[in-house]
């Protein structure tokens, strides 16, 4: 039985653990736990951790291969009161991963678990609503898993150009003719005007970022239908800062008909019939004669 020195002892470490994990709400290694309290026994030390995280007022997880510890939120601990030791170290290392989840084979090599353990701690931290399961865009019979409240990540969905497990290319593709539209009407423009437009049209409900917006660029200027130009801030940049990023329609854009997309006798339906003296001609032919013009 623990005497009343003992008992105090262990009381001033959980403070001093405490204490130290909020100074370093980040996380603390156990070397450096170790290291600012070196007048207390290792013992006393050990007891205060297995309290704190009993109480789950301690969280435990890894940071490469090292071990270190922050403190657990009330509202936190409240969340977790009544798992077992097994579903609290699978949480925490969900938790560790953020929105990018984490699958069953990454949680057994950091939780030393094996796999019928993993699977009983997440069948009761799913049931508990505290995880969900997401299924990668990359590899359709992966899942990964993250807390219940986190919304994936990119990497995880695909983002905005995917609807479900599928590319909408659809949606690209009239993103695309619409933006277009725009620096055609507009002649330069930048890439916070392209947003802008863009997001006061109505086109989507999708929550689109700078990057998103500049994906679709690119592709336009990849496609020569516009291209890149830097402000000066003179001339039609004046209301332009200099050195900022432009897109203007392309020099070298291929127009919509032309004498070579709009040849008549590529799609003339009696065109085996034309002869140069017959009743059908290149030299009556009004689609020829017009064909000329070009």
């Amino acid at each position: 039985m623990e005497d009343s020195s003992s008992r105090a002892l262990i009381a001033t470490a959980l403070n001093r653990i405490l204490d130290i994990c909020r100074g370093t709400p980040e996380g603390v290694s156990n070397i450096a736990l170790g290291e600012q309290m070196q007048d207390v026994s290792l013992t006393a030390r050990a007891q205060a951790i297995n309290i704190l995280l009993q109480k789950h007022q301690l969280q435990v997880f890894k940071h490469g291969d090292t071990l270190m510890y922050k403190e657990q939120s009330r509202e936190e601990a409240g969340r977790l009161k009544g798992l077992q030791p097994e579903d609290l170290l699978v949480y925490q290392v969900i938790q560790a991963a953020k929105n990018d989840g984490i699958w069953t084979r990454d949680m057994k090599r950091e939780t030393n678990l094996q796999q019928p353990q993993i699977a009983k701690a997440i069948k009761n931290l799913e049931a508990r609503k505290l995880i969900k399961a997401v299924q990668c865009i990359n590899n359709k019979t992966k899942k990964v898993y993250m807390l219940a409240e986190l919304k994936p990540s990119e990497k995880i969905t695909g983002g905005a150009w995917y609807s479900g497990q599928e590319f909408d290319a659809e949606f690209v593709n009239v993103l695309k003719e619409q933006c277009l539209q725009y620096v055609l009407k507009e002649g330069i423009v930048t890439l916070e005007h392209v947003a802008n437009f863009v997001r006061k049209s109505g086109l989507t409900k999708e929550e689109l970022h700078t990057r998103n917006f500049k994906q679709i660029m690119d592709m336009l200027v990849l496609d020569a239908e516009i291209e890149e130009i830097i402000s000066t801030g003179t001339g039609a940049f004046t209301s332009i800062p200099p050195d900022t990023l432009c897109f203007r329609p392309s020099s070298n854009r291929i127009p919509e008909t032309s004498a070579f997309t709009n040849v008549p006798c590529g799609l003339c339906p009696v065109l085996h019939q034309c002869t140069d003296d017959g009743l059908i001609s290149p030299k009556t032919c009004i689609y020829f004669q017009e064909w000329l013009k070009f």
